[in-house]
């Protein structure tokens, strides 16, 4: 049955993907860069083929291999840190992607690349992949440009999937590098646009590291919120 399948989301760099099988949409995860050990995520839509890829991160060649023959339609960079987009310019020359971020950081994204990006996205907005749909949650406060993307899975008898850039992590958000207004800022963000309104099966992959659940983490915000990181 799509969904149950033996995903983990436990990946290493040069280790292969994982790839988990929902309903109307394809999940694959690889981490890249033996250093940052960024991951970057494939989502393909099983009715028309098209692909969308989370964070062109850094080798280009495995994520060509990733994307295979299908071509990307759009390329989503969830912020603008360096090692979130190493491969961007690679990728979106050769597929002709479109290239999305967050509208707070978009400009930071296409000095430091040199790629245009061609969609701002706003808390709120909607990416396709094919015939499925990705919502826009914007979290600043790691950036002031970092978004999430929310695929609603429950329709189909599934749960909630949250790509989540370097926002949310198993064990606490994002670094917000001693800024303790950044870190207010972020911790309210995730709170109030993630967890007051997700439930506890919404499964989360984060821009570095192991997935997580919210209802794994859910009990932990006051105490994150306590020790200020």
């Amino acid at each position: 049955m799509p969904g149950m399948s033996d995903y983990t989301g436990a990946v290493t760099v040069g280790g292969g993907a994982d790839v988990r099988e929902l309903t109307h949409l394809t999940i694959t995860k690889v981490a890249v860069d033996p250093e940052m050990s960024n991951n970057a995520y494939l989502l393909r839509c099983r009715h028309t083929g098209d692909q969308l890829l989370v964070d062109a991160a850094a080798e280009p060649d495995t994520l060509r291999e990733v994307v295979g023959d299908g071509g990307l339609a759009t390329i989503v960079t969830t912020h603008q840190h360096w090692d979130h987009h190493r491969a961007l310019a690679d990728l979106a020359g050769e597929t002709g992607a479109e290239v999305a971020a967050g509208e707070p950081d978009a400009d930071a994204v296409s000095e430091q690349t040199g790629v245009q990006v061609t969609r701002r996205l706003n808390h709120g907005d909607t990416v396709a992949v094919g015939d499925c749909t990705l919502e826009v949650i914007a979290l600043a406060g790691h950036t002031p440009g970092s978004v999430a993307l929310l695929y609603d899975d429950t329709a189909s008898g599934g749960h909630p999937h949250l790509f989540t850039g370097d926002s949310l992590f198993p064990g606490g958000v994002g670094g917000t590098f001693g800024d303790a207004a950044a870190f207010a800022q972020l911790i309210d963000e995730v709170e109030h646009k993630v967890f007051d309104r997700l439930p506890d099966d919404t499964w989360f992959y984060p821009g570095h590291g192991a997935d997580s659940t919210l209802g794994a983490e859910r009990g932990d915000l006051p105490a994150w919120r306590e020790r200020g990181y």
